[in-house]
């Protein structure tokens, strides 16, 4: 938006909702002003530039979540961490798959339930690019963990990839376990929805952080719990557990997961090593179905973006 746009409904904002309409105006504002402290700081580290031959990304997960729940999780050795490029998938994404990356990407394959991709990657870079969410969309308005788990299986055991890519949309809102905290996503409008998402909901007050923490962790936990199925059920010798960004609960005044931000809490995510043996105790059921096309405005509604 140009400054003319901003001040038009800025000017709107403000008639209607007094102080609150000023505080929301200059949210882009202080957003720019941090945006321009990130370029400042520790960049962080491209994906290519560490070793794996398995990386599974748990989308939108803060590092102190995953310490809390990886007590439980017998594959979880411990939790180390990582700088991410970016506070937000699709620049996460357009940083670091860059041409310099090309030898490395022809030889991934890439199992993504993130809309984000549509914008960001080429199927043409990838030795395999399975865009999940083009055809398996549930409600609330997501990919569900074993839909990515089962691609995930059918790719590695018809392709055996020298790299693997599984990219898991939870914890990222909606929560499955608590759908009532915010409706569901739009496929046609992903990143520009029309409604609050949990973390506006929050910097609302009109959920508490207990409420909030408590369906991000449970959104996690189903993950780990469908992750833990997938390692026996492929053969990978370095696999890593990762994150593309966290979010912010309130931190420095910022709420979810603005782009370019650079605090800790969205930007230093979680790096655990592991490793899978394929027991075969499992048959993948998800198949690929493109003849019903999903409505991409309508999933990055869905998650937040619109």
């Amino acid at each position: 938006m140009d400054f003319a746009g901003w001040a038009s409904d800025s000017v709107g904002r403000i008639r209607a909702d007094g102080i609150d309409g000023v505080r929301e105006s200059l949210r882009p504002v202080y957003h720019k002003s941090l945006q321009g402290i990130s370029r400042l700081r520790d960049p962080g580290t491209p994906i290519y530039e560490r070793d794996w031959d398995l990386l599974i990304v748990v989308d939108a997960c803060r590092l102190d979540l995953v310490r809390e729940v990886a007590p439980a999780y017998d594959y979880i050795d411990g939790v180390g961490s990582l700088r991410s490029l970016d506070s937000m998938t699709l620049l996460w994404m357009l940083k670091n798959f860059v041409p310099v990356y090309a030898e490395e990407m022809s030889e991934t394959a890439y199992v993504c339930g993130n809309p984000f991709s549509a914008e960001a990657l080429d199927a043409d870079d990838f030795l395999e690019l399975d865009e999940v969410w083009e055809y398996v969309w549930e409600d609330p308005g997501t990919v569900p963990p074993r839909a990515i788990t089962d691609r995930t299986i059918a790719a590695s055991r018809e392709h055996q990839p020298e790299r693997l890519i599984a990219h898991y949309m939870q914890p990222h809102c909606p929560f499955l376990s608590r759908p009532n905290l915010t409706r569901g996503k739009r496929l046609d409008k992903f990143g520009h929805q029309e409604w609050d998402d949990v973390w506006q909901k929050l910097q609302a007050g009109k959920l508490t952080r207990d409420e909030v923490w408590a369906g991000y962790r449970e959104n996690l936990e189903l993950a780990l719990d469908d992750i833990e199925l997938l390692l026996e059920n492929v053969d990978a010798e370095n696999v890593v557990i990762t994150s593309d960004h966290g979010n912010a609960l309130g931190e420095r005044w910022v709420y979810g997961h603005p782009p370019g931000m650079p605090m800790d809490c969205l930007r230093v995510v979680p790096w655990i090593e592991t490793t899978a043996v394929d027991r075969e105790t499992y048959e993948p059921e998800t198949e690929v179905q493109r003849e019903e096309e999903m409505d991409r405005e309508e999933q990055l509604a869905a998650l937040g973006y619109v």
